[in-house]
């Protein structure tokens, strides 16, 4: 009798059932340097205690999309260990801020489950909710992921999954208690531009690119503690249909968000997640690009919120090219299309 868990095939999942990820993790200083190491983030409010003290908070808190990616690692061994394909998310909500010394845990409930018409293959919805020690909710989000099944002739549940909401309205956004940018220093920041200086449709070329290594994207999946076998186990990939391992879309999300820092530097805080999709492979040797636009506005009062569309573009500058052909059909070096919500000083 086998001791090793093989991880979930989609007749594993039933609709409604709740599942409860192992393995709480704790945060520290050092998972933040090195996760800046790996992704060469570059935003004030996440590098410097004291600059986030001059926005009203105790300190740099952790960035929601570490945040994100540790609560995201926590669930791969119950519902993604056996992917395909990680197809997308929606209705992403920072509820809290997270420092150093908090431990984060995640617990998921299946809402839908659709089997492919190959009969191989069915797409599993979930809702994961990651709790800080206090079992504080500080992170919601939706997620969709084509997994395969055991037994191609197997019975397996469908349950109609649900539909996400299409973006998180503006009035439903947390800001951090206590955050204040009274006291933000736009030329420690990087960018003298404000809420007020961007304009609903306003695109915005990041200009650099980064090209992603084999060992890096190898050590910042393992940060995360994500054992998905398309991202580790080569031996495994050769047969598979790309031959090589998939670098981890979180990876591409935030090296695609590093990238932004070159014309959003003010737009830091990441409030929401509205939808992400991982339209196009990314693999070691691949130089990403980006670029942004500016989807919708909303006043928070004590600071601006601008919904962005982040768009990644492998080998190919962000800007020369339209991501998508004449039947709407995305370009094959585009690797991500992300919205986002993101909290930015008022002048």
């Amino acid at each position: 009798m086998t001791k090793s868990n093989p991880g979930n095939f989609f007749e594993d999942f039933s609709p409604g059932q709740t599942i409860s990820h192992a393995t709480p993790r704790t945060v520290t200083e050092a998972d933040v340097a090195f996760n800046t190491a790996l992704t060469g983030s570059r935003y004030a409010l996440f590098s410097a205690d004291s600059f986030a003290q001059n926005c009203g908070l105790p300190g740099a808190p952790i960035d929601p999309l570490l945040v994100f990616h540790i609560v995201f690692g926590k669930t791969v061994p119950d519902i993604s260990l056996n992917a395909v394909a990680n197809l997308g998310y929606a209705e992403g909500r920072f509820l809290a801020p997270v420092y150093p010394g908090d431990t984060l845990n995640a617990v998921s409930e299946v809402l839908g489950l659709k089997q492919n018409s190959n009969g191989k293959t069915g797409v599993v919805t979930v809702r994961t909710t990651g709790f800080n020690q206090d079992d504080e909710a500080v992170l919601s989000y939706v997620r969709w992921v084509m997994v395969n099944k055991r037994d191609a002739g197997a019975q397996a549940t469908d349950a109609p999954p649900i539909t996400p909401a299409p973006f998180v309205k503006g009035a439903e956004l947390l800001l951090p208690p206590g955050l204040d940018f009274e006291g933000y220093d736009l030329g420690l920041a990087g960018s003298p531009h404000t809420f007020e200086d961007y304009a609903i449709g306003e695109k915005i070329d990041h200009v650099d690119g980064m090209t992603v290594e084999e060992a890096e994207h190898q050590l910042a999946t393992r940060l995360y503690q994500n054992t998905a076998r398309v991202h580790f186990d080569a031996l495994a990939q050769k047969d598979s249909r790309f031959g090589k391992r998939l670098i981890y879309g979180g990876v591409t999300i935030s090296i695609a968000r590093a990238l932004a820092f070159n014309g959003l530097a003010n737009a830091q805080l990441m409030l929401a997640i509205n939808g992400g999709r991982h339209v196009n492979p990314l693999f070691a040797g691949d130089t990403l690009y980006a670029w942004s636009e500016v989807l919708d506005k909303e006043d928070l009062g004590s600071a601006g919120a601008l919904r962005l569309r982040l768009v990644a573009v492998k080998n190919q500058n962000a800007a020369s090219f339209p991501f998508k052909n004449d039947a709407g059909e995305f370009d094959p070096n585009v690797v991500l299309d992300f919205d986002y919500w993101a909290a930015i000083p008022k002048r």
